[in-house]
């Protein structure tokens, strides 16, 4: 039960829509785009990659990654975003969501930059540096999550705070479709200015010596838009529930809010400390009263991303790979190196295009109405099935005439990825924490997500390989094939459908009434599930 809640607080949660929402979800949003467009940019080019610095001369084929340098450039981002969380997350709890705000966005930029510049012309030196410079860009992404969600989540209404969170969300799709986008532009200037025959019919000539600029203006792009976001992310005040419940200041949470809502707010300093004080407002992370309140939900949220990641990862990453399997991409010979990187970025676009942008914003449009939870049951629901359904007749949607309704399938797969999981994931940890442990808790939950990600991207590599050692790539052993690697990812989604069962909703409620920071009570709560007359004790 309710007890007591900040007038500042209250003012939050009850307020019209107002630009000052549209300001932080555009602020927090082009983050989002960075951070995927960084993140997935890679595998637009990791083929170009290959050819420029591992053709073997006379070689019947382009040249590939080998596995251990394929692995570590698609997968060391993600280690560094994984550390990233976790360090980030704790540290907005400590120092302040704005503050570190900034920092995650300098390291953003620079890295995006020196990834793109990366050293030498001999592949080792190449690959060494880029490698190095995607782990450090991936550490500045993923302070961006824990950050981003939890700074949305305090600023915004409790009747449409679901949606605002998805809307910042939702610009990692537009990010996977902006560089899509680029790579196409890219690709098609340089080949028109340096015009190349395919590599079977003319090996040599088929990579001119100015590709390698290609990959590198690819990838330097990502630090534009989050260098354009730096000034406005350093002047947005400090959110009000960490100034007033974690830096006890209620004086400076007034004023700062009372400017954002353009009304006269009162410093309810007593009492901010008597809140504050209370035995339920100040246990720690790992302590029995935390796992007694929050234990259940925190299973739940960190399972279901963590399964979540192993799917979504591993489809984003080697789309490439799938359709080369079922012939949508044409083989590499009969390619140039630019007219590679085209096509595999239209095919890209083109999913991101039909599927996986409308899933973001189906999300944004519905969360509020049908709730986190229906959603992500939902979306777990058809990603197992439309799964299952490309898996098991794989080698039905493989034949020409059958590829097209194998894409649709696919592509149906990301559009329930995102107008799912995938979103909701990344909202509920956001709501259901305390203000003093939100950031860091959220930073653990993405952690684990991208800790399943690293899984299903060094994993998918080369369970994908085909199962006849003679038609494997390069370097590559025999896997179990995309068709028995697909079933596992449908197999993974069906638990994670379980595991929703553990996930409280949040709709509607105050961020306070959810974490219990306003009850008053000794840490026992309830996470009541709207819509369908569940809760779930802990």
């Amino acid at each position: 039960m309710v007890k007591e809640q900040l007038e500042v607080l209250r003012a939050l949660d009850v307020a019209k829509t107002q630009l000052y929402h549209f300001t932080a979800i555009f602020i927090a949003g082009m983050g989002f785009f960075t951070d995927a467009y960084d993140l997935f940019c890679i595998s637009l080019v990791t083929k170009l990659l290959g050819r420029i610095y591992y053709t073997v001369p006379g070689a019947e084929k382009p040249g590939t990654l080998p596995p251990n340098v394929a692995a570590a450039v698609n997968g060391v981002a993600l280690v560094g975003t994984l550390a990233g969380q976790l360090f980030f997350g704790w540290l907005g709890d400590r120092m302040g969501r704005k503050r570190v705000y900034g920092l995650t966005l300098l390291i953003m930029v620079t890295c995006s930059v020196a990834s793109g510049l990366s050293l030498g012309n001999h592949p080792k030196a190449v690959m060494a540096t880029l490698c190095f410079f995607r782990f450090w860009l991936g550490f500045g992404i993923g302070g961006d999550y824990p950050l981003s969600a939890t700074i949305m989540s305090e600023y915004a209404n409790k009747k449409t705070r679901g949606a605002f969170i998805a809307a910042v969300f939702a610009m990692q799709g537009t990010g996977i479709l902006a560089g899509g986008i680029m790579a196409i532009i890219v690709s098609s200037i340089f080949d028109k200015q340096f015009p190349a025959p395919a590599y079977q019919v003319d090996a040599l000539a088929s990579l001119p010596p100015e590709s390698d600029y290609i990959w590198r203006i690819i990838v330097i792009f990502g630090a534009i838009p989050a260098a354009l976001t730096y000034y406005w992310r350093m002047k947005m005040p400090e959110t009000a529930r960490y100034t007033a419940l974690v830096e006890k200041n209620a004086e400076r949470a007034a004023a700062d809010m009372s400017k954002v809502l353009n009304k006269e707010i009162k410093a309810e300093t007593e009492m901010v400390e008597r809140m504050t004080a209370d035995a339920s407002n100040s246990f720690g992370l790992f302590s029995m009263q935390f796992l007694k309140r929050h234990g259940l939900p925190l299973l739940g949220t960190t399972s279901t991303w963590f399964l979540l990641d192993i799917a979504f990862y591993s489809q984003n990453l080697f789309q490439k790979d799938i359709f080369t399997a079922i012939g949508w991409i044409p083989p590499a010979k009969t390619m140039s190196a630019s007219e590679e990187v085209f096509k595999i970025a239209r095919a890209q676009k083109l999913i991101a295009l039909c599927s996986t942008v409308p899933g973001y914003w189906f999300t944004v449009a519905f969360i509020d109405i049908m709730g986190r939870w229906a959603i992500q049951m939902m979306g777990f629901f058809f990603m197992t099935v439309f799964m299952f359904a490309i898996a098991f007749p794989y080698n039905y949607w493989s034949k020409k005439e059958n590829r097209i309704g194998f894409v649709i399938m696919y592509a149906l797969t990301f559009f329930f990825a995102n107008f799912g999981p995938n979103s909701t994931t990344f909202i509920v940890p956001a709501e259901i924490f305390p203000a003093r442990l939100r950031s860091t808790c959220h930073g653990i939950l993405a952690a684990a997500g991208k800790a399943e990600a690293i899984i299903g991207a060094f994993g998918f590599l080369y369970a994908a390989q085909n199962q006849d050692p003679k038609k494997t790539d390069h370097g590559y052993p025999a896997g179990i094939g995309v068709k028995n690697s697909l079933i596992v990812l449908g197999v993974i989604n069906f638990i994670g459908m379980l595991f929703t069962f553990l996930v409280p909703e949040p709709n509607g409620k105050s961020l306070e009434e959810l974490s219990g920071e306003n009850d008053g009570d000794d840490g026992e709560n309830e996470y009541p599930r709207q819509g369908n007359n569940r809760s779930v004790p802990v």
